[in-house]
């Protein structure tokens, strides 16, 4: 009940006239009251909800108990499943219906009926939610939702820029999210440092209705900071559509055109129920007046019938026999009253019996016109949109405002910074200023840094771990720091699993070349870094290379060039890695590209420019020898060369 009142602002069309504080459906903390301090009574609208009920115009079957009997189906006037929105999650189905506006859905209807080939979009452009916001229009996706029934359609909220206090007032917000989620998320991004342009916000919510106010920092553009929101916030959402609905006890998925078709058809069968019911209502009455006629031209003899009878159980059928009418029409005559025996009665009476057989003319003509029961229901429809009717809440923005010269919605801060990742799973972000004016770096007992990476703030971070997994973000999801700190513990900030640790970190700009992952086996795998690009931007990404061998390095390449293979055994190897073939699977087991013996291992994989060898081109063919190795007869004169 609370969802159907009016005060809740759950539904477009609402149910309950509520008084008293019935919550708010934009809100998730603002619950409704207690029973005792609230009333309710059914809202105008219901009787169109309950109409003629009472003529036969639905099936009664008996409620739970049996004491009493119960509609199957209420009779509306006006397709009420899609005039408010509707969520229901069953066993085995789900459904979700968006609502339209009251006045646009009764024209559409007229229209459909006039005209199965109508054009809907005409005279039902998209639907309108309760809070209002500005609905994104996609013609295409609409066309979707009309044909099948399953879609979605994009909301986003409603604001205003207020100059006078630097400000932004957000007053509607889609029906998909409430205030309190949009300020949790903006809170959020604000904390991690996406988010820079605001200083306060607050919740200004009153009688008067919702209003979220941002205050701005001096400088800010309003219009760039809306189209951040819009992107990283709930203020934009989509609202999925699953048109799922009983049908004769049977549930089907059914576009708008589908659904408003078969409204048509249950509520001629209701016109024609009703028609029939009253036309045998009248043709019942003027049976009677028909009796009541025949005794009325000799009132003296029903009235000497009557006298003479002696015994009360033979009045009806002394009646029946002496004007020839039937039980009922007698059972009739003899209810009237004595002062009824006059003229004026019997006039009245006459009248009443032309009235009804010209009612009735038109009852059974109507029953049998198809059209005319149809044109009843068109009446009823724009009855019900004249008297029902409400302007429309949600905006349709046909087309979006668009600037050159506006940053995109999801652009970060873009500033250098020096990245900084550590053996033990450490990470510094640190400005070029503040890394100037800094000392030594503040690091763990027997830690150290492995990774000391130039970049921009906006770049993204792969943090590979020990359970071939990768964790994905950006480095302006970390705060800025200074050298002094000890930075973050990845483990905890990135929420890995207890016993997992981070290997190593690879910075991309744009997810362009290749990443170099060296097993223990000796083999190589060649993995483009586009396959770690996803379109949801998941955070987390399973197999993320092979746990077949033991990870020896992670090189990350944007280009070809040669590297360096150095072995426990203190050998050296030139590799090519234009040579390596690249795998599209994230977690292919590689290709062969140095033989190790029994106990040996892959110490490091390093670019070969940093070595600054001297003839490297020698070292192609063969590894070179440990130092202090000894000259042997069958050594080439290339071995010897390299050992002298």
């Amino acid at each position: 009940m609370v969802r159907m009142g009016r005060g809740n602002e759950s539904l477009l069309v609402p149910y309950v006239d509520s008084k008293g504080n019935f919550g708010k459906a934009y809100s998730r903390d603002m619950a409704c009251a207690a029973s005792r301090y609230t009333e309710a009574k059914l809202d105008a609208v219901c009787e169109e909800l309950f109409r003629d009920i009472d003529q036969d115009t639905v099936d009664f079957v008996p409620n739970y108990d049996g004491t009493t009997t119960e509609p199957t189906l209420l009779p509306v006037t006006f397709p009420a499943i899609l005039a408010n929105n509707t969520l229901g999650i069953a066993v085995g189905m789900a459904s979700n219906i968006c609502s339209f506006n009251l006045a646009e859905l009764c024209a559409a209807t007229i229209a459909l009926m006039k005209d199965e080939q109508h054009d809907l979009f005409t005279t039902l452009p998209a639907p309108d939610f309760v809070g209002g916001g500005q609905l994104l229009y996609d013609r295409d996706e609409l066309q979707k939702i009309y044909d099948t029934g399953r879609g979605s359609v994009r909301v986003r909220a409603r604001w205003q820029y207020q100059p006078d206090g630097n400000m932004i007032e957000i007053t509607q917000i889609p029906p998909t999210t409430t205030i309190e989620a949009i300020m949790d998320k903006i809170a959020e991004l604000v904390k991690a440092g996406r988010i820079r342009e605001l200083s306060a916000m607050r919740d200004e919510t009153d009688l008067n209705g919702l209003k979220l106010t941002i205050d701005l920092k001096r400088g800010q553009d309003p219009d760039k900071l809306m189209q951040k929101l819009f992107k990283t916030t709930p203020l934009e959402d989509s609202f999925a559509c699953n048109f799922n609905v009983l049908v004769g006890g049977q549930p089907r998925v059914m576009g708008v055109r589908e659904i408003l078709t078969e409204w048509v058809a249950f509520r001629t069968e209701c016109v024609r129920r009703r028609t029939f019911h009253e036309l045998q209502g009248k043709q019942k009455r003027l049976h009677l007046l028909l009796g009541l006629k025949a005794i009325l031209l000799d009132i003296d003899k029903a009235i000497r019938i009557v006298r003479e009878t002696e015994e009360d159980a033979e009045v009806i059928p002394n009646l029946m026999i002496g004007f020839g009418i039937d039980q009922p029409q007698a059972e009739y005559v003899a209810e009237i009253k004595l002062r009824h025996l006059n003229r004026e009665y019997i006039l009245r009476r006459t009248e009443e019996t032309e009235a009804l057989e010209s009612e009735i003319d038109r009852l059974e003509k109507l029953l049998a016109s198809k059209a005319g029961l149809r044109r009843v229901i068109m009446d009823e429809l724009a009855a019900v949109a004249k008297k029902y009717g409400q302007p429309r809440r949600t905006e349709i923005l046909y087309e979006l405002p668009a600037s050159p010269e506006d940053e995109p919605a999801d652009a970060l801060p873009d500033y250098p910074v020096t990245l900084f990742f550590t053996r033990e799973g450490y990470f510094k972000k640190i400005t070029p200023a503040s890394l100037r004016m800094s000392g030594e770096h503040k690091l763990k007992e027997n830690d150290e840094i492995t990774r000391r990476i130039e970049a921009k703030n906006d770049a993204w971070l792969l943090f590979f771990t020990s359970k071939q997994q990768v964790y994905k973000c950006r480095a302006a999801d970390f705060a800025d720091t200074r050298a002094s700190a000890m930075g973050e513990y990845l483990p905890a900030a990135l929420g890995m699993e207890p016993d997992e640790a981070v290997l190593d970190m690879v910075v991309t700009a744009n997810y362009e070349g290749h990443i170099l992952f060296f097993y223990q086996n000796g083999k190589c795998a060649k993995v483009p870094l586009a396959s770690y690009a996803t379109k949801q931007n998941r955070k987390k990404l399973l197999a993320a290379y092979s746990a077949r061998a033991e990870l020896a390095a992670i090189l990350p390449m944007e280009a070809e060039e040669e590297l360096a293979i150095r072995t426990s055994a203190g050998r050296l190897l030139l590799v090519g890695s234009a040579q390596i073939p690249a795998k599209t699977t994230r977690d292919t087991a590689g290709v062969s590209v140095i033989t190790l013996k029994k106990n040996q291992r892959i110490e490091s994989v390093v670019p070969a420019a940093a070595l600054e060898l001297a003839n490297p081109h020698r070292y192609r063919v063969r590894t070179l020898p440990a130092a202090g190795a000894v000259l042997r007869p069958e050594d080439t004169a290339e071995q010897t060369q390299l050992m002298l």
